[in-house]
């Protein structure tokens, strides 16, 4: 019998048990003999049924939050992508009556995402997106949410020892030895480059960023340790005048210099200023195809950008907890997202916003 053609009422034909008592089986209801699931279960293997998942999840008529925390961010950054991502999954899937509540921490401040980790905690979601702060607390949360049952996800940065749901975000460490490897394709003869920090009270910005940096200096010492590498930070709680006198001082003070990376999405920081300059002899590299960065790279500032797919992560994310929370599906916990180059030639054919 095609699994389209079998109703309930035929199910409980087939098991000598009541309409009643399918539908409880079917949908893992207490108030069921042992005897009468053995009969239910035969008789579901013997018409080989294949249950509508979709229609089950539909007709269960519940309501489902799931919470996401991502750090406070510009408009011009990364987490607007990822904001873009889990909107529209979320929208997508209304008619099973899945919300969205977005909250945001602010960045080297443990005692804001304790706070709306904490907000998350009284609010008992049925699934939480978490963008890692600190380990200390993201530990304590993940701890929290395990003994509540709460499937949750990291995005961005991967903690496995928190044994997360899922993942998604890049292998970090591979990005910046890919990087290091594409700035070597231009910069091969260069004695000396710089890298491009935004610090904060000596910090990096996430976990992510440090092991790019990482997996970049591995593959700069095993192939080009000649070359050496020449910090400058442009801090967090900077502005535009400051950044400008940082890098006016550090290029006067390195001419020497033709070539760059920083890890984050502010590239633009400095494209922005050598166009300004007019320093058309000197190139950063960086990640994200943020509106700035594009422009950087088109007029030539920027030489290449790394895209990590903010709006798939962010949608993929939404669509991970619905399968596992709503649709009691098999995910996959460890979603590494691609490693992509873009340059002037190319930029204009990638789509942020392509899920498949």
């Amino acid at each position: 019998m095609a699994t389209t053609q079998i109703r309930i009422k035929d199910i409980a034909l087939r098991a000598g048990v009541s309409v009643g008592t399918v539908d409880r089986v079917l949908h893992d209801r207490p108030n069921v003999s042992s005897a009468a699931r053995k009969k239910v279960e035969a008789a579901l293997a013997e018409m080989d049924y294949q249950p509508n998942v979709y229609a089950s999840a539909l007709a269960y008529n519940k309501d489902y939050t799931f919470y996401c925390i991502i750090p406070q961010h510009d408009s011009e950054a990364y987490w607007e992508e990822i904001e873009e991502g889990v909107k529209e999954a979320t929208q997508l899937r209304r008619d099973f009556h899945v919300s969205l509540q977005l909250k945001y921490y602010e960045r080297f401040n443990e005692e804001s995402f304790v706070g709306v980790t904490n907000e998350c905690l009284n609010s008992n979601p049925d699934g939480v997106i978490i963008v890692p702060a600190k380990l200390e607390p993201t530990t304590r949360f993940a701890e929290e949410l395990h003994e509540r049952n709460i499937p949750f996800i990291l995005l961005d940065s991967y903690l496995p020892d928190l044994k997360p749901l899922a993942f998604f975000g890049q292998d970090s460490f591979q990005s910046g030895y890919f990087a290091a490897r594409m700035m070597m394709l231009i910069a091969s003869r260069e004695k000396e480059i710089f890298l491009m920090k935004n610090l904060k009270n000596g910090h990096i910005g996430s976990k992510q960023q440090s092991n790019r940096e990482t997996g970049f200096r591995h593959y700069m010492k095993d192939h080009y340790p000649h070359i050496k590498i020449t910090e400058v930070n442009l801090p967090l709680d900077a502005d535009r005048n400051d950044y400008a006198r940082i890098l006016e001082e550090f290029f006067t003070s390195h001419p020497q210099i033709h070539h760059g990376i920083t890890f984050n999405s502010k590239a633009h920081l400095v494209g922005l200023f050598l166009l300004r300059t007019n320093r058309r002899n000197i190139q950063i590299m960086g990640y994200d195809m943020v509106p700035k960065n594009a422009e950087c790279v088109r007029r030539g500032s920027i030489s290449f950008l790394i895209a990590q797919h903010a709006f798939m992560q962010g949608h993929a994310c939404v669509e991970t907890l619905f399968k596992a929370i709503v649709l009691k599906q098999e995910v996959t916990p460890v979603n590494y997202m691609p490693i992509e180059l873009l340059t002037k030639e190319n930029i204009e054919f990638y789509r942020r916003t392509n899920v498949g």
